[in-house]
């Protein structure tokens, strides 16, 4: 095997923008890259390791021989270790072996950059001259800004890739390919006009569920290739169905190949325990202070948006970004040099993330899982916002969760809980998530979380995602519940499938189904769904019956929908409801329908409005309330 040729493929101009933090395409110069050099093809490698005393390539073409294929070191840009190497070949497995000048200590890394990784517990990148791919997504590039803006409906399903459906001859995951064939035609089935899968990026340990991530431009090689990955992708948005990714840039595990201590010294992570260790996940923290990290963790953003067609980017744990103290005691965490508890590199970070993104991809959206009150999340870094496009909205879920987990007897004393969310819900670009969170550790399912007997869970849960629906914001669910999965969710098998046999789940699942779609064709329920010109209540406080009531607004008033929920198991009739003009209501929602395995009560298709003032408007009608039920109507 030849020796290694110097070559490099960075510029001057990368050198300074890498050096100033500036440099958010890294993964086109850092890595492994398939060049024809004088004749020769080959693979130029490149690494960022400033104290390493040598830096060898081993892998299949060397025999793990560490003597033969030693990098050369950049005298312009200490720390950037390169060189071409001929003959080998895509799919060969490689790691780099990193001799430290700290120390003198010797370890074996995998490529930070690497395009594909081996497939877990094997640790060792793999060469992956990235071919070009022949994406048919053209039509929905061209429209998805449009499509994907914040007037336009989400209703989002988050997907566990190892866990959705399985092989049931012998319980092994889904290739990428299979993927798209069943799960986009589940999605375009159900209505759902996103999908966000949890974290597809490399990672080691299968129940970290990927938030544990080492590859981090490398799709997990459990489904399949990165191609094949594409192939899922483009098969989504030639359906119409946006894509987003759940994106981890707040930790990573400390594996011996992974980034941790990765040329000897804190490269990756902060080098005071007090911002470089994560308490509760036992795992390292970014130096987002750091230049070429906040380079590498932007590039890494924009690789996936660039090169696999993304739409969005939700990214985990922001608090534990933002703040200093996050699970920390006093004595734990140093105050910033105002004597706050942000941490200022971090914030500056996320709004050149966000600015960035928002900068060079049309049509994309952030969202920030962020659990606090953090201020002006979704707003505008030039507003002094961190520039996310959404927030998900924690404090509706735990509220709401907490309401619908209490007998329907006591809820009048409780209703506060289901209504405080409209204080605060226009503070923020809210996205309403039922996740993954809500069906483990013991918490439950959804339908079990659901008090009462089998009828009255299915009930309560029908009326939850109804409530969340018709919310003001945008939408998610969590695979399996949408047919009202009895198990908690386990990751290393199926979905229960088996259960849409039996009435009470198939009619669950036909719920959400046309929930979906009403959801879709009905402007008023999203056109405004961040404004409070696009909410207006008619009655929250009716405590003693439990009953709220309320107005969504699109850009055409003529197509308001008017909501009322009752959240008791008993049947109100003639229930009076204030409204804004004359005509007939006409139902286009009902959750209590026998089809969905509901009682049947109040299938009424027009009511007519009255000529009588309530809650504080001119006109009203009388209707019947079904139990544990959702209506909604249009005017006509």
């Amino acid at each position: 095997m030849a020796k290694v040729i110097a070559h490099s493929l960075f510029t001057e101009f990368d050198i300074d923008l890498f050096k100033a933090g500036k440099h958010f395409k890294l993964y086109e110069k850092f890595g492994a890259h398939a060049i024809t050099l004088k004749g020769d093809k080959g693979i130029y490698f490149a690494v960022w390791a400033p104290t390493a005393k040598s830096v060898s390539v081993i892998g299949d073409f060397n025999y793990w021989n560490d003597k033969q294929h030693k990098l050369n070191v950049r005298w312009d840009a200490p720390g950037i270790w390169e060189g071409f190497i001929p003959h080998v070949e895509n799919g060969m497995r490689y790691k780099f072996k990193i001799r430290s000048s700290n120390n003198n200590i010797i370890s074996e890394k995998a490529d930070p950059y690497a395009f594909s990784c081996e497939n877990p517990p094997n640790t060792a990148s793999i060469v992956h001259d990235v071919p070009s791919y022949s994406w048919k997504d053209k039509d929905w590039m061209s429209y998805r800004k449009d499509k994907n803006g914040l007037d336009k409906p989400y209703a989002v399903y988050e997907v566990h890739l190892g866990s959705w459906m399985r092989n049931t001859e012998d319980n092994s995951f889904l290739s990428y390919k299979d993927l798209a064939n069943k799960l986009v035609a589940y999605l375009k089935k159900m209505h759902f006009t996103h999908v966000e899968f949890m974290p597809i990026m490399e990672y080691p340990y299968d129940p970290s569920w990927g938030y544990q991530l080492v590859g981090y431009f490398a799709p997990t090689s459990r489904f399949g290739s990165p191609q094949d990955f594409k192939f899922l992708i483009d098969k989504l948005h030639q359906n119409d169905i946006g894509v987003i990714l759940d994106w981890v840039p707040s930790h990573f595990p400390s594996d011996d190949h992974g980034l941790g201590f990765f040329d000897g010294s804190h490269l990756y992570e902060h080098p005071d325990p007090r911002k470089g260790y994560h308490p509760d996940w036992k795992s390292l923290i970014f130096n987002y202070g750091r230049n070429e990290v906040r380079s590498f963790l932007i590039s890494n953003a924009f690789f996936w948006l660039d090169k696999f067609h993304i739409d969005g980017l939700r990214v985990d744990a922001v608090a534990s970004i933002v703040y200093l103290d996050y699970s920390r005691e006093e004595g734990e965490w140093e105050p910033n040099e105002f004597g706050g508890n942000e941490n200022l590199d971090a914030v500056s970070f996320l709004k050149e993330l966000n600015q960035g993104i928002y900068k060079n991809f049309d049509g994309v959206q952030t969202m920030a899982e962020e659990s606090t009150a953090f201020p002006m999340v979704s707003r505008s870094v030039s507003s002094g916002g961190l520039g996310f496009g959404m927030k998900w909205m924690m404090g509706w879920m735990h509220d709401t969760l907490q309401f619908f987990s209490k007998e329907p007897v006591h809820r009048k004393f409780h209703q506060n809980d289901i209504t405080n969310s409209l204080n605060y819900a226009f503070t923020e670009n809210f996205m309403l998530p039922l996740s993954h969170d809500e069906v483990v550790y013991g918490k439950k399912s959804l339908l079990n979380r659901m008090p009462g007997d089998e009828w009255q869970k299915f009930a309560n849960l029908r009326l939850l995602y109804g409530f969340m629906l018709t919310h003001p914001g945008a939408n998610l669910i969590f695979m399996g519940g949408e047919f009202g999965q009895s198990e908690e969710w386990n990751f290393s098998q199926s979905l229960d499938w088996h259960l849409l046999q039996y009435k009470p789940h198939n009619g669950m699942q036909q719920f959400v189904k046309e929930m979906n779609l009403l959801y879709k064709n009905t402007p008023a329920l999203y056109e405004k769904a961040f404004s409070n010109e696009g909410f207006e209540w008619i009655n929250y406080g009716d405590d003693e019956n439990s009953v709220i009531s309320f107005i969504r607004k699109g850009h055409d008033m003529i197509n308001d929908v008017i909501v009322v929920c009752n959240f008791t198991s008993v049947i109100r009739k003639d229930y009076r409801i204030g409204l804004p003009h004359k005509g007939f209501l006409k139902q286009i929602l009902n959750s209590d329908l026998k089809k969905y395995f509901g009682s049947g009560i109040n299938s009424t298709k027009k009511i007519k409005i009255e000529n009588i003032a309530w809650n504080g408007k001119a006109f009203s009608a009388s209707i019947t309330l079904p139990p544990l039920g959702i209506l909604a109507f249009q005017i006509q």
